[in-house]
């Protein structure tokens, strides 16, 4: 793969490793439904001027729209709403070393879902290790007994990435339709239903404060819009095992941002379960696996004379 499809990668996770940080300003004002629906609303408008920008066709199946609206509402809308809840009782750095157990949650849910690829070995493994980080990671909640609300907050961030895992295999049925169409619609779909949920639910937003703006449109052009027009762009370029690469950068950069930042602290155990979840994509990945095996399969062996 080219130097400019890793930089690409690299750059999309840095993007979505900030929308931790502007998530974590956001729900400092403004309620987490109405983080949710500000961002895909800002996205959905900046989606659809590169839609005719680009001359892209409408599509003339009806049926398509509510198809397309309601994967946004699961892939987008909710899962929004969910890290900001999380993110108001544990650390942006937190939710998103969580983040990070995406690929082995997707990994399990295609295993079982219909035509889905099923787990090898390495990637039992893999699952193994990432169950086994996820574990470490809500460790400090269960021995505190869970008295700040932390693992109640653990539980809503992995909710929502189990959200992103069903609907990363849902999505694969639409794998004929262009992706700029794909994701214009969905987050449409997810703007359509979150700020009318929003409105009666959180009310008219007040904002005072300039950062909420800024985060505001930040998560939306950049992280909402930009990230996924990219997103499927890339995949059929460079495959989804690859793309999952930038799940490593994700939470480096949202634990980087919250610490020097937002004055947030992550424990070492957070630390070591990143690190076990870091070893559970490398082991679904299977290419360290791969390069293990080369001098083994390479060396001769000589029997005793």
């Amino acid at each position: 793969m080219s130097a400019r499809y890793w930089a690409l990668i690299i750059f999309i996770g840095s993007i979505w490793g900030t929308s931790f940080l502007f998530n974590a300003v956001l729900i400092r004002e403004l309620g987490p439904i109405t983080v949710a629906a500000g961002r895909v609303t800002i996205a959905a408008l900046v989606s659809w001027l590169l839609f005719f920008a680009l001359r892209k066709p409408l599509p003339r199946d009806p049926m398509l729209y509510l198809k397309l609206g309601l994967l946004g509402v699961f892939s987008y809308a909710v899962p929004f709403t969910l890290f900001p809840i999380s993110q108001a009782h544990i650390p942006s750095g937190l939710a998103a070393i969580i983040n990070a157990l995406l690929p082995v949650v997707t990994v399990l849910v295609s295993h079982y879902w219909p035509g889905g690829e099923k787990i090898k070995r390495h990637k039992a493994a893999g699952v193994v290790a990432g169950f086994t980080g996820a574990a470490l990671l809500a460790s400090p909640s269960l021995a505190a007994g869970n008295e700040h609300g932390e693992l109640w907050a653990i539980a809503v961030c992995f909710a929502a990435v189990m959200l992103y895992a069903i609907t990363l295999n849902v999505a694969r049925s639409f794998k004929a339709i262009e992706p700029t169409t794909i994701a214009t619609i969905a987050i449409s779909g997810a703007a359509l239903t979150s700020v009318p949920v929003a409105l009666w639910v959180e009310g008219v937003p007040h904002i005072e404060r300039i950062e909420t703006w800024a985060a505001w449109i930040a998560i939306g052009v950049f992280c909402t819009a930009l990230a996924f027009q990219l997103m499927y762009r890339l995949l059929p370029r460079v495959g989804t095992t690859n793309f999952a690469s930038n799940t490593f950068v994700t939470p480096v950069v949202a634990v980087l941002l919250g610490v020097s930042l937002l004055g947030e602290s992550i424990r070492p155990i957070h630390l070591l379960g990143m690190g076990v979840v870091f070893l559970g994509l490398l082991l679904i990945d299977g290419r360290i696996l791969k390069i293990w095996r080369k001098p083994v399969s390479g060396t001769e062996v000589v029997s005793p004379r």
